[in-house]
Parts: structure tokens; sequence; C-alpha cells
């Protein structure tokens, strides 16, 4: 491997152990999926159901802690440390732009506009099936779903790694240096290469995730508007022109690339919202937005510890355990990309930031694109429950946005450029921070090995890939259980190393 150097002569040289590891894990995860794939999935079924109920409780209470932890951080008098000089690398829009759109993925938009219509027949809290309650519990839970809980999960390992990065000047971007007051000698041994090793798993298996998802939904859209056949090969066709945006994005580094494709990504969703907005059922989207804000308010504690101990609805386990498993599978990469974007903001910034722009942006798409969908439904102008009980949920995302301006395509086709952006502009930070974690130094003015960054964004479509050979949201899933479990005691880890951190911090 011919290592990378900087116009300034930095040796970027490749962490052979942790790319090779990592690399090695992900085939043979994956290959058994594609040469067995009924066995596979009768496997992954029973693992879920065993996770879930046995471990699923110590993810709620691992997302109260998290949560406490950092807004304490940021209230508390660590909160003015500014993490590398005073200068910002980048405007807090580009910042805002590059955090939100590498964190939400495609996912924002395919949850966001269907995630409701789950919640109909099985609806939380309790609740009678096809109530008043019900239907304004599962317009406001999606929002408690990609709420503050999830950006403090990203919020958590980006202080830690960016504490060691810019304050303790460690050129190096890896959850196993944040943890080195807890691992002590053991950080560049065997048990940091381990921490490493895990993270670039958890990321593997939660970024297939988003593409399985986010790629039958323009597979569809595509289908519609070319009037062909949905077929696997059409998926593969669009995952490997996404995996090139995004590898030329990528190539391009954090400033040319990542961060001008983020910004034009959050212009277009938030004018593509605006125009739903305007040409949707304008009151009915407000008030039942004010309304959901006004719930996740008044219930957040509710929502939050119900473990639903007296029913077997396996709302908890189905939907909340695995959105906290899928964030914190997300979360350490999302901590190392925020970190290095970061630079010269203070940690009260950073969490304030991260958490606020984060939910605030995913109310929004909730908020318009969810309810307009549910309005839909029940003016009975689309049935899209029935469609998602028929298995046919990208198909009902693509009639939803057709009926925005019945009749005409064109937003229908914005709908789709926006989503391969979104997914690119989540999968060409994901790139770089696999090459970062495999990359032995790394200063904070540099950027990993091109050839690096370019091949991780092809080893990404892997796994999404094998996931949708296997088939169905239930295997998407499990993939983010299995990965998400270990890094359990790495959010412990880091926690701790960080508080040690800060309190020798003169």
């Amino acid at each position: 491997m011919k290592n990378d150097t900087t116009s300034q002569d930095v040796k970027i040289k490749t962490d052979k152990v942790i790319f090779f590891s990592s690399l090695i894990f992900l085939l043979v995860f994956t290959i058994p999926l594609l040469i067995w794939p009924e066995e596979s999935q009768h496997t992954l079924n029973s693992l879920k159901v065993v996770i879930e109920d046995n471990v699923g409780s110590i993810y709620q209470l691992l997302a109260i802690l998290v949560l406490i932890f950092v807004l304490w951080l940021a209230i508390s008098r660590y909160g003015h440390i500014v993490l590398g000089d005073n200068d910002y690398n980048f405007s807090t829009f580009s910042w805002a732009s590059m955090l939100f759109c590498a964190g939400v993925a495609t996912g924002i938009l395919y949850w966001g506009t269907i995630e409701w219509a789950y919640y109909i027949d099985t609806p939380p809290l309790g609740a009678e099936v096809g109530s008043n309650t019900a239907i304004e519990l599962a317009s406001t839970y999606g929002m408690f779903h990609w709420g503050v809980i999830g950006w403090a999960f990203y919020s958590l390992p980006a202080i830690a790694v960016g504490y060691m990065y810019y304050v303790k000047k460690v050129p190096v971007l890896r959850i196993s240096t944040a943890c080195s007051r807890v691992l002590g000698k053991y950080t560049d041994g065997i048990l940091g290469k381990s921490l490493d090793i895990l993270f670039m798993i958890g990321l593997l298996g939660s970024t297939g995730t988003s593409m399985g998802l986010g790629t039958p939904m323009i597979s569809a859209g595509v289908s519609k508007i070319l009037q062909i056949e949905d077929s696997l090969n059409l998926k593969l066709v669009i995952i490997f022109i996404c995996a090139i945006i995004f590898s030329i994005s990528v190539y391009s580094g954090l400033s040319k690339g990542i961060k001008r494709l983020s910004k034009f990504n959050t212009i277009t969703a938030f004018l593509f919202l605006l125009l739903v907005f305007i040409v949707g059922p304008t009151t009915f989207m407000f008030k039942m937005s004010l309304n959901s804000a006004g719930l996740l308010v008044q219930d957040f504690a509710r929502m939050l510890t119900w473990t639903d101990p007296l029913t077997n609805s396996r709302f908890v386990e189905d939907w909340t355990i695995f959105y906290w498993a899928w964030w914190v599978a997300v979360g350490p990469f999302m901590g190392i990309f925020i970190a290095k974007i970061s630079g010269g903001r203070s940690i009260r910034q950073i969490i304030f930031g991260t958490i606020g722009f984060g939910s605030f942006g995913c109310l929004l798409f909730y908020g318009v694109l969810g309810n307009y969908a549910l309005h839909l439904e029940l003016t009975e102008q689309l049935a899209v429950v029935d469609m998602i009980r028929d298995g046919n949920p990208a198909e009902a995302i693509v009639m939803i946005i057709s009926s925005i301006i019945p009749g005409n395509n064109i937003i229908l086709i914005l709908f789709c450029v926006m989503s391969a952006v979104f997914m690119a502009t989540s999968f060409d930070s994901t790139s770089y921070t696999l090459a970062s974690c495999a990359t032995e130094k790394l200063p904070a003015k540099h950027d990993p090995s091109r050839w690096q960054r370019l091949f991780w964004a092809f080893v990404l479509i892997i796994l999404p890939i094998a996931l949708m050979y296997v088939g169905g949201l239930e295997s998407l899933k499990i993939a983010v259980l299995i990965s998400a479990l270990p890094l359990i005691f790495v959010y412990i880890i880091l926690s701790i190393s960080l508080y040690k951190n800060l309190k020798d911090h003169s």
C-alpha cells in the first residue's frame, strides 16, 4: 500500500491492523447472507428477539444517562472549553449542514414520511387502536425517536474525541484515544485496537441499514418516472451511481466536496419542505406539528422510560430500542466526524448546536412530510396504512410524493435527486471517518489518504446489497442491533475517560 503525502510532506500511513480486521469482519458477516439467505434470515430473526428481550432496557437506561451527562457538560464550567483555536474551521451554516446531512442520511426521508403508519395498528403507551390519541401519538413518536436522545448520542463521542484531538493535541481520530484515561497503557495495544475495530464494525452495520432503506425508495421513484420495472438490478444500478457520487465528494475532501454537497442538500431539502407546506394542507400540518411538539414535551419522560412491562405489544422492542441501537451504532462515527469539523467551537456550542440543529431539522421533516402523508390517510385520498401492511413502504412513499403535484413527475424527480444526495452526504462522511480511523496519525489540517477514502466508499455498498438480497426491514434492524451491542460498553468507557480529562483540565 502506497502512502499518501500531503502538501506539507506529512506522511499519512494506514493502520493495517484496524484496516484489515474491519474488512475481514465485513466479509465474514456478508458472505453467508449471500450464500444462504433463508437460513441467515431465520438465524438473525432469532438473534434479534434474544437481544431485544434481554438487553433492550439497557439501551433505554443508556439513553437517559447519556442525555443527562451531555446536558450537564454543556451547562457546567467545562462548557466554555474551546476545542482547538478560536477560529472556526467552517461557518455555522456549513457546520450545521454537514452534521445534519451526515447524521440523518436518507432515513429522515423514509421514516419522516411513513413512520406514523407503522404505529397506527400498534400504538404506543397503551392507546386504543384507531383512537384520536393513537393517531396523535403516531404523529409524535417519530419526532421522539429522531429528537434530542439521538443527537445526544452523537454529542458525547464528539466531545470526547474532539478534546483529545484539539486540546490534548493527539493527532489521531479514534475512539480508543478518547478512552485512553480508562485504557491507560492498553490504548495502543490489543484492547485499544479492539475498540476501534468494534467502532468500524458498528458503523458498517448501521450505514448498511441507511442505504438498505434509501435505495428501494429511490428505485421505486425511478421506476415510476421512467415506467420501468422496479427490479433488483435497478436497485444495484442506483447503489453504484450513489457510490460514484459520494466517492467523488469524499475524494475532494472536507472543504471542497463534503461541505459543498451538504450545503446544497440542506438548501434543497428545506425548499422542498417549504413547497410541500405551501401546496399541501397547511393548516392541518401546522396544527398537528404544534400538537405533536406539545405532546413530546408533556410525555417526554414517559416515552423515555416506558418499557411496556404489562403487555406484549413489542412496540418498545421493535421501535424505540431499535432506534437507540441505531444511534449508538452511528454515534461514534458521527462523534469523530463532528469533532473533525468543530475546530474552534466550545463544548457548549457543539452540544447545544448538535442537539438543537439536529432535532429541529428532524422535527420539520416529520411535521411536514409525515403529517402531509397522515392527512392523505385520514381524508382517504391514499391508503398509506394498507400499503404498509402489504409490505410496500417504498411504493407508499412514492405515491405520497407524487400526490403533492398530481400528474407531474417534477416533484418526484426532485425527491429522488434529493434522496440520492442525502445518501451521498452521509456516506461520503462515513467513508472519510472510516479512513480517518484506519490511519495511524492524522494532523488537524490534513485529510486521510485519498485511496482509503475511495476504498471505503465502495466497500460500504457491500452490506446493503447483501441485506436487500436477504430482504425485509427486519434484516436491517437485526444488523443494527448486532453491530450496536458491544458499543454500549464503549459509551460507558468514553464517558468515564472524558470526565477524567475534563476534571484535570486547568
